[in-house]
């Protein structure tokens, strides 16, 4: 375990190394010491370094009585219970671990982990919180239980009061309490994630949609950021892309945060999952049957957890059995998706896919969330939803004017179908496929949301 300085001691260092003339990437200054800058930035800001730099450092700066100047006050350190990362069953992402840790430790005060359902935000970023683990005090809160109080000013209060503050009843209107907790924030170095905050979300006044319901929730990101210097850093999982932070008011602090896009694994890694959890199949050849279903499945991880866990479960780990029943439902999908891609069949008006549905364990697993996931935009943006279902009928990427063209039948308007489009793709629902070689846009439905879609389209 590391040590750190007290707030005198984080002083005294300065004022000594200052006194030498030296700054924090003084070539003298690391070169007595033996340490990078980087652990000089820690022990001034506050941070645990090692014991053995702790006291290299101190001494290179001329203080010998480096005992006194270590923070011995009882640990502010609190850890959160992980929901859903398991170290044992953890594969992949490891380069964008590190990009994304290196942004919270700099100056990324809010990091926003994107996409689709099950695509394993909330895996990533409590992973992201075991990389920061042992300098920050740790706090959670998942916004999906709709039944859970998630207005500012309540959920401020309660954040105040659990970290020791005391609020008076008169001075616990939205714009005090915003104050406090602002401040408080950045005094203390608190590690904060946020769960499905798409539940904060609503329309706005021009009927568009990701703006907070509660508008004190946006003011308060803008105040944070507003802020010169804190200490503070929070990790934010959305399905859907909160517009407060494209504004203006936030654009401006554009470098202080940074928005994610998760995708599914790639094919090393989906290969390392299979082999984790020690399926009794081959992974060499590409058109093995657990390659064939992480290829179908596009890497998702949530869908390829729960087949590997059936098989492991259900099957005796032996994957030619699971492969021998449920064989025709991903081959179905394969077959549909060479055919576009060889053979330019890219509508499929009569597919019936059934990759989140064709077993018990996967419509409970998977299929529920994702219908929770087209509830939501029926409820919300019922135009987006019609788009989604009728763009069901193609298998691959086509160019967006052809899903357009489904809700022009309609008698759409041509703002109506812009507004429907951005909704899905502010709600990661689309997939960008680039621009052909004619330069018209082109967008796609990942397999396992065109795989429900059909099955709303056919309820339409």
């Amino acid at each position: 375990m590391g040590i750190r300085a007290s707030k005198e001691g984080q002083e005294k260092f300065k004022q000594a190394r200052n006194k030498k003339r030296w700054n924090q990437d003084a070539d003298t200054l690391l070169t007595k010491s033996g340490v990078n800058r980087s652990t000089v930035q820690s022990l001034e800001q506050g941070r645990k370094i090692k014991p053995e730099n702790f006291v290299a450092l101190f001494k290179a700066v001329g203080i010998e009585n480096w005992e006194e100047m270590v923070d011995n006050s009882p640990t502010q350190a609190s850890y959160m219970e992980f929901s859903v990362y398991k170290q044992d069953d953890w594969v992949g992402r490891e380069t964008l671990i590190d990009e994304l840790s290196k942004k919270v430790r700099g100056s990324c005060r809010v990091l926003l982990l994107v996409g689709l359902t099950g695509i394993g935000k909330t895996a990533l970023a409590e992973r992201v919180v075991e990389e920061l683990r042992g300098d920050w005090r740790e706090h959670r809160e998942n916004f999906e239980d709709e039944k859970k109080v998630s207005d500012f000013a309540s959920v401020a209060l309660q954040w105040l009061e659990k970290w020791g503050e005391s609020v008076p009843k008169d001075d616990r209107k939205p714009e005090h309490l915003l104050q406090r907790l602002v401040k408080h924030l950045c005094e203390n170095r608190y590690l904060i994630l946020m769960d499905s905050i798409e539940y904060l979300l609503t329309k706005n006044n021009e009927d568009e949609w990701g703006d907070f319901a509660d508008e004190w929730w946006g003011k308060f990101f803008v105040s944070f950021f507003a802020e010169s210097n804190c200490q503070s850093r929070f990790i934010l999982t959305s399905q859907d892309l909160p517009s407060k932070f494209e504004k203006a008011e936030c654009d401006r602090y554009k470098n202080l945060w940074y928005c994610q896009l998760l995708k599914g694994l790639e094919i090393p890694e989906q290969v390392e999952l299979f082999q984790k959890a020690e399926l009794d199949g081959d992974l060499e050849l590409a058109h093995s049957p657990l390659r064939v279903m992480g290829e179908v499945y596009d890497g998702h991880p949530l869908a390829l957890r729960t087949i590997a866990g059936e098989i492991k479960e259900s099957y005796g780990r032996k994957v030619s059995a699971y492969w021998k029943e449920n064989s025709r439902y991903i081959e179905e999908v394969k077959e549909a998706i060479d055919e576009a891609r060889d053979r330019g069949i890219v509508k499929g008006d009569e597919d019936r896919w059934q990759l989140a549905s064709y077993t018990k364990v996967l419509r409970r697993k998977v299929r529920e969330r994702i219908d929770k996931t087209f509830d939501r935009l029926k409820n919300d943006a019922y135009d987006a939803y019609c788009l989604l279902c009728m763009a069901s009928i193609y298998r691959c990427e086509v160019k967006e004017t052809w899903w357009l063209i489904n809700l022009d039948d309609e008698g759409y308007s041509e703002e109506q179908q812009k507004a429907a489009m951005q909704t899905l793709r502010d709600r990661y629902l689309v997939e960008d496929g680039g621009i052909d070689d004619e330069d018209n846009r082109l967008v796609g439905q990942h397999n396992l949301i065109r795989s429900v879609a059909i099955a709303h389209r056919l309820m339409l």
